[in-house]
């Protein structure tokens, strides 16, 4: 039985035969703009859809006309640089980036600012058609602060990431996937039905597997290529300890598929 929690800006949902969760920004009538309410919300969410042992894939999407539009202007305007420092939005990117299970971003509408880092701080991207992403903190004399100078120059280059940066462009989806930084683009009306098949397709596999990719991955990133190796040589060994592993490489001797659906990992 699928179950729904309801935060005061997120709303999620647990599919629990198909071990998806989805966290739903909702604050629609603000474009989703991320303030420290959702900040908190978002943490909550992550927290809980982590240790729940029935979700192996998370989806985030917006509810209304937006994924995000970035951050809350109004309120970063009012609020002291003192907290901005010490907390602020910090506590969500912190979350995410130590979030193990795989995310997949299903995106709506704009992604802008704080709402395409979002985005890039998951593990892949889903957008809809008439999605548009950018960094256009510049319009406002600002610069990108949570990994938009960053994660962007890294996913398309830093030519373009510096055009968009500079100027405060926003791209297309299509333009977007063209250039790597998203992964698939389908009609606005398909996005979820999408997001949730290749939900389905990752949740299939085992748990622990999953998650020890998704660090081996993320460290070509994060650090050299022979610190990367060596994280994914550790692994590698870590799996083959796994009866997940065990079961896997007699399924495909035995031409079968393997039988993971009692995964305890």
């Amino acid at each position: 039985m699928n179950s729904i929690y309801t935060y005061s800006t997120v709303k999620v949902e647990i599919l629990k035969e198909d071990k998806i969760g989805i966290i739903r920004l909702n604050r629609p009538d603000k474009l989703n703009a991320i303030n420290f309410q959702l900040v908190e919300d978002m943490v909550k969410a992550l927290d809980e859809l982590e240790n729940n042992k029935d979700v192996k894939v998370v989806i985030i999407t917006g509810n209304g006309r937006a994924f995000s539009a970035g951050a809350d202007v109004k309120e970063m305007l009012e609020t002291p640089l003192e907290y901005i420092i010490t907390k602020g939005h910090a506590p969500l990117w912190e979350r995410l980036r130590s979030f193990k299970k795989p995310i997949i971003a299903a995106v709506n509408g704009i992604a802008a600012g704080g709402g395409l880092e979002l985005a890039m701080a998951c593990d892949i991207i889903i957008a809809a058609e008439s999605a548009m992403l950018g960094q256009p903190e510049i319009n406002l004399g600002l610069i990108p602060g949570a990994g938009g100078t960053q994660r962007l120059t890294r996913a398309i280059g830093k030519f373009k990431a510096m055009e968009l940066v500079l100027t405060g462009n926003l791209m297309s989806a299509r333009e977007a996937e063209a250039r790597g930084l998203v992964n698939k683009v389908v009609p606005d009306s398909a996005l979820m039905a999408e997001a949730i098949r290749l939900a389905k397709e990752i949740a299939k596999k085992p748990l622990l597997s999953l998650m020890l990719a998704k660090e081996a991955v993320n460290k070509a990133w994060e650090t050299t290529l022979q610190q990367g190796l060596d994280i994914e040589r550790r692994n590698f060994y870590l799996t083959l300890t796994t009866e997940e592993a065990r079961e896997g490489m007699k399924a495909f001797l035995e031409k079968r598929k393997p039988r993971w659906d009692n995964d305890k990992s």
